[in-house]
């Protein structure tokens, strides 16, 4: 089922989530549904918060960008409890967009590498070791879980001059093709 996107402004977003237990109830079914709700979206990775869930859960599928970069050629994952315990020290930027920041895309700088372990949906431990768009993706998708967007890793000028956009996308005076929770429990 296509669930949907929760909007900037709404809490969930910014609360740290709680790491998941074996077991957890539904987690196949939320899990499915947020498969759905990503591609429904067109996007590349959506974190449990973005559906309204604050747990320790993310999807990604960087299949679109295998072209460009070979990682990303059949990188499709399921992340639970995901930790990223070593990164680089070289850094690039990158424009960065998200589905619950329609219309929104700023240059972020990340780690060009970083090894991440995590279960997946099998419950079975991970370890990987990522580079260039797929460490990116990853590393977009965990900071959600951290209560991180794309906007905390731009300036104060920068966020000023968003200020207006992003009060509207709180608002719902966007146009997007998917559906949103706006903050406050209205829906787009």
């Amino acid at each position: 089922m296509v669930k949907q996107v929760v909007a900037f402004g709404d809490p969930v977003l910014k609360a740290e989530a709680q790491e998941i237990e074996k077991g957890h109830k539904d987690l196949e079914t939320l899990i499915n549904d947020m498969w759905e709700t990503m591609y429904s979206a067109e996007g590349v990775g959506i974190a449990a918060p973005q559906v309204g869930e604050s747990i320790r859960l993310f999807v990604v599928d960087g299949t679109p960008f295998g072209e460009d970069d070979e990682v990303c050629h059949g990188f499709k994952r399921v992340m639970i409890n995901p930790v990223i315990f070593e990164s680089s020290s070289d850094h690039s930027s990158m424009e960065e967009g998200c589905l619950s920041i329609p219309g929104v895309r700023e240059s972020v700088s990340r780690p060009n590498e970083i090894t991440v372990e995590y279960f997946n949906e099998d419950w079975e431990l991970k370890e990987e070791h990522l580079s260039g768009i797929a460490a990116r993706i990853v590393q977009h998708e965990y900071d959600h879980l951290d209560g991180i967007l794309i906007t905390d890793h731009i300036t104060a000028v920068k966020r000023r001059l968003l200020h207006g956009k992003l009060r509207d996308i709180g608002l719902g005076k966007i146009s997007v093709a998917y559906k949103m929770r706006l903050p406050k429990g209205k829906v787009r």
